[in-house]
């Protein structure tokens, strides 16, 4: 009698024994899955396995696309107006916004002050690649006379020249740091600098942060939250995975998939227990009002969690731990900055220094094969299991198992693990807070972290001089009066755009709602709507056809003899009253969703002159919005209770005057 549920004992003394509580899947009937394995009786199985492959081979051509695209992110940029004899170098990383449109095609010029000394006005440019893209970070080496001593503010601006939205940047922060001392400065920012947002200001000067605002909530929030997500979350950070990590989009998006089709197999391998484990009435079950778990959930959960996670945790780091193939070239872009700014070679002595890493243990590049190898192997083995048991289950229960799977995979990705990862980010953010921590900048802060060759990316030597001419008349620094006036444009422009928008909306929004009215014609729609008419205007009747009403008395003769009978379901033909059609039209087939409600509208009293008195002692115009009568007046169409006879709240409602909003209402009018 030993199953997954209880232990059967055979000692005949007494002794102490236990159970196990390792929960094994059921047994696979082989012989019926060998019989059963056509794809006509399978479709379902094995179109989510071909579906799922082919979404797999289309996110590894547009990850490795992004990956060639991060390329032109990562290095460090000698800025063109460094001067050969200038010997003191500074390092700018400019953190840009993650907003919507918050990179900039504007050219940005800015001065950097400090005790000592204050530099010219410099400006961020790259001739070879796009800078100040949304969400990137962005390094540049300075070079000056001598050092500014302690840093005091930065004074930035940009020219305003990016065509449309491109025009406007949102800063998140800078940090300069003197390459001589290795001190760190930060200049927080989190604002726009555009005509059409905030202040409307281009131009910022930013004081140098102190510890208090370095640890500000809301500043270590959106430092940390963002960062966190693109990184953390696995699926998400194939499509905004910082550009200097090593953990590449395209080996982030097969460990997506191996963990996605791990998840399935132990899935379907222990449906028919969580099943079973719901459906049963275990007294040894913990409820919470509705929910309740059983040791066998709890179990399964268990073995479930170790078997997805303990892979995933070793392919992953397997992935991030392995060398770059072309150790000759590695040597940190900020190292070829500095070798191309003093002239100096870049020797093997740097390289080696570049290759040294602290407290990491590293694999040879070789094993990239064994990681994808792996990662093969537990998908094959993954998806042979998942068809075996969808040809055992059949082809209904399939569609089943399927449907559950993919609510609980949704709302994982989009729910439970975005919660988790931002919830983690607010406690180390309010709680343990790090200003100085800088992972988003390790591509450039580390000395010792060194570029793979197939990510790295700077200029030869011998392609352009790091120095320049300086000048600085041609700064693009616009008066007052142009910034009002690219202002003014640039709102004209948003106002436009927000109209088409608005328009185009509501085209589509037309558009859906005609193809789901036309999309679902029913033949019998034209007979129910014939039914209702000849059923409410009673049509077939000589004394009550509301379409031969011509005198208010034949009106108010159909309102109480047929409408009225016809909105409630009465009794039935042999007195029967009828049970159950609470809601039904009298034909007691068709519900009536709501209630019906007829609103009178009266005019008011005396809303014409009257120059003959005796004759006429008042009158009223026809009805019409500007005589309407708003007043309210007791039943009976009294101003006062005068029976003092006492009516119930129904009745006394009847006569409170209400809108046509009020009662959810709209007006016919007809004339007789």
């Amino acid at each position: 009698l030993t199953n997954h549920y209880k232990t059967q004992c055979f000692s005949t003394h007494l002794t102490t024994f236990a159970g196990g509580f390792l929960v094994l899947p059921e047994p696979i009937n082989w012989n019926y899955v060998f019989a059963n394995a056509g794809f006509n009786k399978n479709k379902t199985i094995y179109l989510t396995v071909i579906c799922l492959s082919i979404i797999y081979f289309l996110l590894i051509i547009y990850a490795r696309y992004k990956d060639r695209k991060d390329i032109e992110k990562l290095g460090v940029t000698i800025l063109p107006d460094n001067l050969k004899q200038d010997q003191y170098f500074y390092q700018i990383i400019v953190f840009t916004g993650h907003r919507k449109r918050s990179g900039t095609k504007s050219k940005v010029h800015f001065i950097l002050e400090g005790d000592q000394d204050e530099t010219q006005v410099r400006i961020f440019t790259d001739p070879n690649r796009k800078i100040f893209q949304r969400g990137g970070i962005d390094s540049f080496v300075m070079s000056v006379e001598k050092s500014l001593g302690p840093l005091n503010y930065i004074r930035l601006w940009h020219d305003n020249t990016g065509p449309g939205s491109s025009a406007s940047w949102f800063l998140k922060y800078i940090i300069v740091r003197d390459l001589q001392t290795m001190e760190k400065s930060y200049f927080i920012c989190q604002k726009w600098l555009a005509v059409e947002k905030d202040d409307g200001l281009i131009e910022r000067l930013l004081p140098i942060a102190g510890e208090l605002q370095k640890q500000e909530f809301s500043y270590l929030l959106a430092k940390k939250a963002y960062y966190s997500v693109s990184e953390g979350h696995l699926w998400f950070s194939i499509f905004s995975r910082p550009p200097s990590d090593k953990f590449t989009r395209v080996q982030r998006c097969t460990c997506c998939f191996v963990f996605l089709f791990q998840s399935m197999f132990l899935n379907i391998l222990y449906y028919n227990q969580i099943s079973e484990a719901k459906a049963a009435n275990n007294t040894a079950s913990l409820s919470f009002g509705p929910l309740y778990i059983t040791p066998q959930q709890i179990g399964i959960g268990v073995i479930v969690e170790i078997l997805v996670f303990v892979p995933s945790l070793l392919i992953i780091q397997f992935f991030r731990r392995i060398r770059s193939r072309h150790n000759q070239k590695q040597v940190s872009a900020l190292h070829q900055a500095i070798f191309k700014l003093k002239q100096l070679p870049i020797t093997k002595t740097s390289i080696e220094c570049d290759k040294k890493k602290k407290g990491q243990i590293k694999f040879p590049w070789w094993c990239i094969f064994f990681a994808y190898g792996f990662s093969l192997l537990f998908t094959v083995i993954s998806i042979f299991f998942i068809i075996v048991k969808g040809i055992e289950f059949g082809d209904l229960k399939t569609q089943k198992w399927l449907t559950s799977l993919v609510s609980g995979f949704f709302s994982s990705i989009f729910l439970v693990q975005p919660i988790k990862i931002i919830s983690v980010a607010v406690i180390f953010a309010y709680i343990i807070r790090k200003p100085d921590n800088d992972k988003e900048a390790a591509e450039y802060m580390n000395d010792d972290v060194n570029l793979a060759h197939d990510e790295e990316y700077f200029p030869a030597i011998e392609d352009i001089s790091p120095f320049n001419h300086r000048s600085g008349n041609n700064t693009n620094r616009l008066e007052e009066g142009e910034v009002a006036f690219a202002r003014e444009q640039r709102l004209k422009y948003v106002q436009m755009w927000a109209i088409i928008r608005e328009i185009l909306n509501y085209v589509g929004y037309l558009c859906l709602l005609y193809v789901i009215i036309y999309s679902n014609k029913n033949q019998n729609a034209f007979l129910q709507v014939q039914h209702l008419r000849n059923f409410f205007l009673n049509t077939r009747s000589t004394n009550d056809d509301y379409t031969k009403i011509s005198t208010m008395g034949q009106y108010w003769n159909w309102l109480e003899n047929n409408f009225v009978e016809s909105i409630r379901a009465q009794q039935w033909y042999n007195g029967d009253p009828p049970r159950n059609l609470s809601g039904y039209l009298n034909d007691k087939t068709n519900r009536f969703i709501g209630w019906a409600t007829m609103r009178q509208l009266r005019i008011k009293p005396q809303s014409c002159h009257i120059q003959h008195m005796a004759i006429q002692s008042e009158c009223q115009y026809d009805y019409s919005l500007l005589n309407n009568e708003k007043g309210s007046f007791q039943p009976g169409w009294n101003l006062t209770n005068q029976t003092n006879q006492i009516y119930s709240s129904s009745i006394q409602q009847a006569f409170i005057y209400q809108t046509g909003d009020d009662l959810k209402t709209y007006i016919s009018t007809g004339k007789f």
